[in-house]
């Protein structure tokens, strides 16, 4: 059995055994992943193929993050006197496949939504009650949209580094914009992003996006 999956913008046809080099994952060595943009499925002569994507997923355990060869650039301009020498080594993350076919978590998560849908047809037996309950809460979600923003919106930050800088009381891009060298190397050690706040330019894209 073969799968063709999707991450970091590139596919891959991975069996299970096989190892592999993806794009940077915000997973540590030892973790485990799910990898739920599969393509398509091949098992001997059945292939299924996803319109975009199927309904499963692949597993993964991660072996190690590292980063490549560094890579030359080397521009020159004849007759110029210019010549510019640069280097670059690509962020990777190292998987093994453990198993292919597995129930994709997105379709599982959800599951509890549709759920709860009768419990809301229920409520009219308590005719004005419900109402009053919807407005009370309306103002609490208001509250949480005005004291924080969406720090999704800066490169390189999902949702699990916001949950993180969150417990760390930063909820805001004033925050992020307002950051010092002392306050990035702090939260490095403590996230152990090891540099990714000076290479994805959390500061100036938070003060881009202060200003509206």
């Amino acid at each position: 059995m073969y799968a063709v999956i999707k991450t970091g913008g590139k596919q891959y046809r991975v069996a299970v055994g096989d190892k592999l080099k993806v794009e940077s994952l915000n997973a540590q060595e030892g973790d485990k992943v799910t990898l739920d943009h599969v393509l398509m499925i091949g098992d001997g002569d059945t292939v299924e193929v996803g319109t975009p994507t199927l309904d499963k997923a692949v597993e993964a355990t991660v072996l190690s993050n590292g980063r490549g060869k560094k890579l030359r650039i080397v521009k020159f301009r004849r007759r110029q006197n210019s010549r510019t020498r640069t280097g670059h080594r690509q962020n990777f993350t190292e998987l093994e496949i453990t198993s292919i076919g597995g129930k994709a978590p997105a379709k599982k998560a959800a599951a509890p939504k549709k759920a709860e849908a009768p419990k809301k047809a229920e409520a009219p037996k308590k005719a004005e009650a419900p109402k009053a309950e919807k407005k009370a809460a309306a103002p609490k979600k208001a509250a949480k949209a005005e004291g924080a923003d969406d720090l999704s919106k800066i490169s390189g930050v999902g949702p699990v580094i916001v949950g993180k800088l969150a417990a760390m009381g930063i909820t805001t891009f004033q925050q992020v914009a307002e950051f010092t060298a002392d306050d990035i190397t702090r939260i490095d050690e403590e996230l152990n992003f090891k540099g990714r706040i000076e290479r994805d330019e959390w500061v100036k894209q938070a003060i881009e996006l202060a200003k509206g």
